[in-house]
């Protein structure tokens, strides 16, 4: 794993990593000075002519009334260089009552934000078939989420179609390459979506993964996302349709494949819940596990004529499950964290249902979310209702059964200053990950950066940024956070008022 020193991350990452700064100070334009008009020689040294009739240039009207433009002294630029911007540092900077937060453009590729009728706690990334590592403005993006409405039959699953984000404008680019001038608009992007009714709020959105090898399947079989209802129920639906009819101009939308649920699991009685994974398996072998505020988790598996929920749940937390990981490498393993402060790792095959190993304590407080890393399969990262972070060797775990200690983080970080919402590792970067938090505040993190004692700019405003943290992006309630695994560095989270869509200079 490859390190980058702090003053290597700063020398591409302005304004220490944040991306907000504050109205309400700036330069003032310098007035011009005027230039004073020397005298013409004639190169041919020809005479005017005194009896010639000379018009004033000064005068404001000629003899027949017509009126002369004035002419106007050159403009110089002033050299004088223009106040750099206050840099909004959370957690030491509070905002006055009359300002607020601008994004400095300078440190995005790309920004744009979507606003939504009614809030959307989460949300998934769905697979496309525009290829693998895109690079080329402007993107398009796919999403599936549901809404929290004001009465429980407005609800709905929606599947979104984000097109035309095209690159962020700079005011000083010089670029001239001509393949960029398209990529260069900021054009507003365009939003179009589907949607099905669904009853009760939804709590969490998971699409099933598919497999970065393989397309996005045809439109006659299933592409399949369960939503976790405030009612209780969590619901599978078939929203390969709906993809369709966005795809497709002239498509006839087969309502008798999206107008209800494939099935609905209610095992969970009228107990609510957030927690939520599919295992990255085949869609012969479907697994689907869900955890509610009782402390049970449960098991859904596909079979030949559907899906089956096991009986017996899993139980060894002692408080409401707050989010489920499966294993990227091992097919019967899985995380969760709870309210009790633990993290457990199960064994499906275990008869007794009990968990093999955990954390405990994990946190000071709930541990609200956890994410497996993907290329490295022994670091698991967590964050707490306390704001802090911690990242986890999974080979350090307490087995069951045995008096070996609790283990210690191998990274832990309180840089948030309110419970973190939601985070995730990067799909192919198995340093840096995304975090969000109830302080309004999506950050980015690279474990790989080392701090420089020697080089490090030791001023009052950056000594205590943790030189992990890369970046900042500041959006109102921000509930969840997902990496693009089909466009690098794209980032999409979701807010009180909508989504945001971005990539910054930091990843």
């Amino acid at each position: 794993m490859s390190k980058r020193s702090v003053t290597e991350l700063l020398s591409t990452t302005s304004n220490d990593g944040q991306a907000f700064s504050k109205i309400g100070s700036g330069a003032r334009r310098v007035t011009a000075t005027e230039d004073e008009m020397g005298e013409f020689e004639d190169a041919w040294e020809d005479e005017i002519e005194e009896d010639e009739d000379v018009v004033d240039a000064e005068a404001g009207q000629q003899e027949d009334g017509m009126d002369v433009d004035e002419v106007l002294p050159a403009i110089e630029e002033s050299e004088e260089p223009s106040l750099a911007p206050d840099v909004f540092v959370p957690g030491r900077h509070t905002l006055g009552d009359d300002e607020v937060l601008e994004p400095d453009e300078s440190v995005y590729i790309m920004r744009h934000s979507t606003g939504v009728d009614w809030p959307c706690l989460s949300f998934d990334i769905l697979r496309d078939n525009l290829g693998q590592e895109r690079q080329r403005f402007p993107h398009t993006v796919w999403i599936v989420t549901g809404t929290q409405a004001d009465l429980a039959k407005n609800n709905e699953l929606i599947v979104y179609k984000m097109s035309s984000l095209h690159k962020t404008q700079k005011n000083n680019d010089d670029s001239d390459d001509e393949d960029d001038e398209d990529d260069a608009l900021d054009e507003d992007p365009i939003i179009e979506h589907r949607s099905v009714p669904h009853l009760g709020g939804v709590n969490r959105v998971r699409a099933q993964p598919l497999p970065a090898s393989e397309p996005l399947p045809p439109h006659t079989q299933p592409y399949h996302v369960a939503s976790w209802a405030e009612t209780g129920k969590v619901h599978i639906w078939d929203i390969r349709p709906l993809i369709e009819s966005l795809e497709t101009p002239g498509y006839s939308l087969d309502k008798s494949r999206t107008s209800k649920p494939v099935f609905t699991i209610d095992v969970h009685g009228r107990a609510e819940g957030f927690a939520m994974d599919w295992a990255s398996s085949g869609p012969s072998s479907i697994r689907l596990l869900t955890g509610d505020i009782n402390s049970k988790i449960f098991l859904t598996t596909s079979t030949v004529s559907g899906f089956n929920v096991l009986s017996q749940p899993f139980t060894s937390h002692t408080s409401s499950i707050e989010d489920i990981q499966w294993s990227p490498t091992e097919p019967t393993i899985f995380a969760s964290c709870s309210a009790d402060k633990t993290i457990q790792v199960w064994d499906v095959r275990s008869r007794a249902r009990k968990s093999v190993a955990g954390i405990d304590p994990a946190h000071e407080s709930d541990v609200n979310v956890i994410s497996w890393n993907k290329e490295t399969s022994n670091l698991l990262v967590s964050g707490g209702d306390e704001g802090g972070i911690k990242v986890w060797d999974l080979r350090n775990v307490q087995k069951k059964g045995t008096s070996s200690p609790t283990p210690t983080p191998i990274a832990s970080f309180h840089w948030h200053s309110a419970p973190i919402t939601s985070i995730e590792w990067h799909p192919s970067d198995a340093s840096t990950f995304a975090a969000s938090s109830a302080d309004n505040i999506v950050s980015l993190w690279d474990l790989a950066v080392e701090q420089d004692d020697d080089e490090m700019n030791d001023t009052s405003d950056t000594r205590d940024i943790p030189p992990q943290m890369l970046f900042n992006h500041h959006q109102k309630d921000v509930k969840e956070v997902h990496w693009h695994s089909q466009i690098p560095g794209a980032v999409i989270s979701t807010g009180a008022d909508g989504f945001d869509v971005f990539s910054t200079i930091a990843t």
